[in-house]
């Protein structure tokens, strides 16, 4: 049944008016709903460290006054006449991007993050009529029925949805390097994306190693599923670890020591990057042309590959550990993702707004 919405819907934010400013809660209209669009109740909405960036602009580009988030869980209030996936009531997530061309290569094969004519994001990016797109620190967002997800019931809403942007993030290059039984993987870092990447990598039947600064989290990445964990602080570390993993994982977005971490992959493997860094890395050639190896990254994933990432979160009980707070704590928040006090993701309760 169509509940159609020929309106724009004002909607209240929080949206920051420069770049590091402090959060206000102010008001956008979303758009009326098109024939394919569904209108979505946001219940929560994840603060990735891409937010971060982002609000600080430290990559550059940043769209203000910004909305951010892009880990966005809600129930559907309205859909367009021509949309078939979902109904008013549903569980659904939205995550890092809300258009792509729909004809390229790419999008064809189910990797629009990939899109050619160049995806668009869920904030901070033009759609393709020009418009400044608002993220999910909202009451409401507009979107496209393609690019809406099904939350499964066994996942609850506030659990999915740092899924949208970790839980993809990390699930993507996982499978696409092929990890399974009989591969030994490497997680670098035990924040937001580490932790969710611990328990993917071990239900997919690796050998699961933690690499951290220190070793006041071993417990706790034992407990999501990891076989090994080894301090980087120790320089013995990589030493005692040459040559062992398949795959690394990085997920830190601080620089690392390239090198030293190339040195513990076996022949063919790849040292897949998902955290982003403001400076570039630097790493010696002969680190990759003396072991046949790969430094590789990868975006987010696909539709298609969302879908199947929460589906099996929720058949294997992954879950992101996180800390639901209110509208007026943001800022506060972003302050302790920076001083990494956090386990392991905060989630707004957009109810608070």
């Amino acid at each position: 049944m169509c509940n159609q919405h020929t309106n724009t819907t004002p909607t209240r934010v929080l949206s920051v008016a420069k770049a590091k400013a402090p959060f206000e809660t102010t008001t956008i209209e979303r758009r009326a709903l098109r024939p394919d669009d569904v209108l979505i109740d946001i219940k929560f909405s994840g603060i990735c460290h891409s937010d971060i960036h982002s609000a600080f602009d430290e990559w550059g580009g940043g769209m203000f006054p910004m909305v951010p988030g892009h880990e966005i869980a809600g129930v559907v209030e309205a859909v367009g006449s021509n949309v078939t996936k979902y109904a008013v009531g549903d569980h659904v997530g939205v995550g890092c991007f809300v258009d792509s061309c729909g004809e390229c290569e790419y999008c064809l094969a189910g990797d629009e993050q990939y899109c050619t004519k160049g995806v668009v994001q869920t904030y901070n990016s033009l759609d393709y009529d020009g418009e400044q797109t608002y993220g999910g620190y909202s009451q409401k967002i507009v979107v496209k029925e393609g690019f809406v997800v099904r939350i499964p019931d066994a996942l609850e809403m506030d659990v999915a949805s740092p899924l949208l942007c970790a839980g993809i993030t990390t699930y993507s290059p996982l499978k696409h390097w092929n990890v399974g039984p009989g591969k030994k993987v490497a997680i670098v870092g035990m924040g937001g994306l580490g932790h969710v990447a611990i328990q993917f990598a071990h239900a997919m039947g690796a050998e699961v190693t933690v690499l951290s600064r220190s070793t006041n989290k071993e417990s706790e990445a034992l407990s999501f599923g990891a076989d090994h964990y080894f301090a980087t602080s120790n320089e013995e570390t990589f030493k005692e670890l040459a040559g062992r993993f398949d795959v690394i994982l990085n997920t830190v977005s601080a620089n690392l020591d390239v090198d030293a971490y190339l040195s513990l992959l076996r022949i063919d493997g790849t040292l897949v990057n998902v955290g982003a860094p403001a400076e570039p890395d630097q790493y010696s050639v002969f680190s990759l042309i003396m072991g046949r190896r790969s430094i590789a990254g990868s975006l987010v994933g696909g539709i298609k590959e969302t879908q199947e990432m929460l589906d099996f979160a929720a058949e294997h009980k992954i879950a992101p550990q996180i800390e639901v707070i209110n509208a007026s704590q943001v800022d506060e928040a972003y302050e302790r993702v920076l001083k990494s006090d956090v386990r392991y993701r905060f989630v707004i309760d957009v109810a608070t707004l």
